[in-house]
């Protein structure tokens, strides 16, 4: 999944592809290099990112979906917990709402994916972007998201969207200390209990640089080292900024018997 951060703030693109030119184009290039989806949002959630309206949101990404829903064959997903801002993307042709909030904030999503038969996907967060960071705490991480997430899917099945359309994301960097990022990302194999796709979102976020002991290493691939696992562990997508890199060490780990 290749990520368009229609955004002026976001934590490793910000303001580059704000321009819907230039948003198309750098959603092109995702695709010719090997993207299955691209992942369309218009309000940043690193932390302590200010909040959008739906206007704006919607000002920014409706000509991105629309343009590359017709210049493409990709499926497109638009990134967002509000369910003005869905409705019209996939009006406009996306097919996936992925929602960082797990259709938990905007009482109108759960209806609007039952409604058009989209596939959604389903992630967890400890707090807002605005406290998450503050001082994230569970006392056993693997468990509770494992338990939120169930819990998410259960509620969209009761309302009526079937298991098949549901994706579940651990909300790496979401009110998640390194350490709680390194515990989901060494369990990710677990969340495949849930029956539903396992997507993760790993690409460029600030626990590589810790890892790596440099927070401004270039975290490219370190993104590629944990794509590796995640693919080994059965993830099924992974949420890229640099789409050519990770399917090109995807290619030759497939090719050298890496994945079982």
């Amino acid at each position: 999944m290749g990520i368009i951060n229609v955004t002026p703030d976001s934590f490793s693109d910000g303001g580059l592809f704000l321009d819907p030119a230039a948003a198309v184009e750098h959603g092109l290039r995702l695709a010719a290099d090997g993207a299955d989806l691209l992942d369309i949002g218009g309000e940043s959630t690193r932390p302590y990112s200010k909040p959008v309206d739906a206007e704006e949101e919607l000002r920014r990404v409706m000509p991105v979906v629309a343009a590359l829903c017709s210049r493409t064959s990709i499926p497109v997903s638009i990134d967002t917990a509000k369910a003005a801002v869905a409705r019209e993307a996939i009006d406009a042709g996306a097919e996936i709402v992925n929602d960082v909030t797990a259709l938990a904030r905007d009482p109108g999503m759960v209806k609007v994916v039952a409604e058009t038969g989209v596939g959604v996907c389903l992630m967890h967060a400890q707090g807002t972007p605005q406290t998450m960071q503050d001082n994230p705490t569970y006392q056993d991480v693997v468990e509770e998201v494992l338990a939120y997430l169930r819990g998410r899917r259960d509620a969209l099945i009761a309302a009526g969207i079937d298991r098949e359309r549901i994706a579940l994301d651990p909300g790496i960097g979401f009110g998640k200390t390194a350490e709680h990022n390194l515990l989901l990302l060494s369990n990710a194999w677990r969340l495949r209990e849930l029956g539903c796709p396992v997507l993760v979102g790993h690409s460029r976020k600030a626990f590589l640089g810790k890892v790596l002991g440099d927070s401004q290493a270039d975290r490219t691939a370190g993104t590629v080292g944990v794509a590796l696992s995640l693919a080994r562990q059965g993830v099924q997508v992974l949420r890229v900024h640099d789409v050519a890199p990770v399917r090109q060490a995807l290619l030759l780990f497939e090719a050298t018997d890496g994945l079982d």
